[in-house]
């Protein structure tokens, strides 16, 4: 059996060497954190993930641009302003931003990296960025908490995770409450690490991690046009075996997937449905999105209605996957198994019982082969509505 990780999370993460952070209020929209640079000292081996949204922001073509140019060692973050949909100006402005944060750090404008989250269509407070990033001094240690804070918009609590990789440490914060449906989910999420690995073995095991974590949640099936997870590694640990550094990689990802799932924009519960013996990962993991993605589902979750018919109704809108036979599926919740056998009306308030959880646990076997594969999600509450019918306002 594979040797599990666990993550450290809230206070007690462990932060790598040779970083440092910022965080604080430019008036973006008002005086809460809405700025802050994640900074390493020396150099660092980089790699991203980013939205396939056709209206990528100036954020994402920046900072894809610089990942394949040059060797970035920061990371700036603009919340409750997306810098979406602005245009050529929006473009310099996101370029001008890079070059405000390259002289804070004492570094080059290609070294830095660009998030941004929030409202559509709406340029940078260029003038505002600008008074407040001219002078200022990074500080010398690092308070990842407060730049977990700082990149929030519609999340209610800071999502932070980190764990061990030998004698180096893999620590990662994440924002994202809705518009996640990732397709590599408004998701950013940004690891940092002082462990030293190949970046070829650095890159096949980030992107493997992201697919199997970050790929793998859905809130409202909406993809953000600033979709952005990042890696920063900076070597300062010195030299760790490529497991380790997964396994540690792995088990951030996955404790921040989950922070992400169970803070999503009105929910209640969080969703678990894991697809075996299924032809190829691939139809795994369709089916799942299929499930977790169904608005009936996730209604029948938040009510605790024991309709479990809707899971199979998900299964059967794969209408292309034409090895899937009803008669050889199996679906179950938390082990109790709702088809094909039939429930009575105890076996229907156990399931009652068990949807009722914080935690609801869909398993579907399909049996077309041997992979498998588990995704992320939660309910659909009344609360979500609210959320996004007054989000500029």
């Amino acid at each position: 059996m594979a040797e599990v990780t666990e993550a450290l999370t809230g206070d007690a993460v462990e932060v790598p060497r040779g970083f440092v952070t910022y965080a604080g209020s430019a008036g973006v929209k008002d005086d809460s954190l809405d700025l802050s640079i994640v900074a390493s000292n020396i150099a660092c081996v980089a790699d991203g993930v980013f939205t396939k949204s056709r209206f990528a922001g100036p954020s994402v073509v920046l900072s894809r641009r610089n990942l394949q140019s040059g060797a970035p060692r920061a990371i700036v973050t603009v919340s409750k302003n997306a810098n979406v949909a602005t245009g050529p100006q929006g473009e310099r402005d996101a370029a001008a931003l890079a070059e405000l944060v390259a002289a804070v750090i004492g570094s080059e404008p290609g070294d830095v990296l660009v998030g941004s989250t929030g409202v559509i269509g709406r340029r940078y407070p260029m003038e505002r960025l600008r008074s407040h990033l001219r002078g200022l001094k990074m500080p010398k240690s690092a308070d990842f908490g407060s730049v977990a804070r700082a990149i929030m918009t519609t999340d209610t609590v800071p999502k932070l995770a980190s764990a061990r990789a030998g004698e180096a440490t893999v620590l990662g914060i994440a924002k994202g409450s809705g518009m996640i449906e990732p397709d590599m989910a408004t998701l950013l999420g940004y690891l940092v690490t002082d462990a030293a690995v190949a970046k070829e073995a650095m890159v096949e095991v980030f992107r493997r991690t992201v697919d199997a974590t970050f790929n793998s949640l859905s809130i409202d099936t909406d993809t953000s046009t600033s979709d952005s997870v990042l890696l920063l590694s900076n070597g300062a640990a010195g030299h760790v075996a490529i497991a380790d550094f997964e396994r540690a990689l792995n088990a951030v990802c996955r404790s921040l997937t989950l922070q992400l799932a169970a803070d999503a924009e009105g929910a209640t519960k969080v969703v678990r449905v894991t697809v075996s013996t299924a032809r190829d990962a691939g139809q795994a993991k369709r089916v799942a999105k299929a499930v977790v993605n169904s608005p009936l589902v996730k209604c029948a979750v938040h009510g605790a209605d024991p309709n479990w018919g809707r899971v199979v109704m998900a299964i059967g809108k794969c209408s292309e996957d034409v090895d899937i036979i009803p008669e050889g599926v199996r679906v179950s919740f938390a082990g109790l198994e709702v088809y094909p056998c039939q429930l009575d009306d105890a076996g229907l308030g156990e399931l009652t019982k068990l949807m009722r959880s914080d935690m609801v646990e869909i398993d579907i076997d399909l049996g077309t082969g041997d992979a498998a594969a588990t995704v992320w999600g939660c309910d659909l509450s009344a609360e979500y509505v609210h959320i996004n019918a007054d989000y500029t306002t």
